[in-house]
């Protein structure tokens, strides 16, 4: 089942220290989690292909246009 494009976040990460699985200027899905969200982290699925918590500091939310938010989909 295709999610509808509200729930489909994306984020730039724009700091990477101390992770080795986020790249500077590279656009992330976040996915959502109020625990990490409180905690003042993002949960975004990151180079090893997985989901993890880092810091809000590090990302700027950003709204695609549809034709972006469709091609990162099909790698989804």
């Amino acid at each position: 089942m295709q999610k509808h494009n509200d729930e489909i976040r994306y984020a730039l990460c724009i700091d990477n220290r101390d992770s080795e699985d986020l790249e500077k200027r590279k656009i992330y899905q976040v996915l959502p989690d109020e625990v990490a969200k409180e905690e003042g982290y993002l949960r975004v699925i990151d180079e090893s292909g997985e989901s993890y918590p880092y810091p809000e500091s590090y990302f700027v939310l950003v709204h695609l246009p549809q034709e972006a938010e469709k091609a990162l989909q099909m790698n989804v």
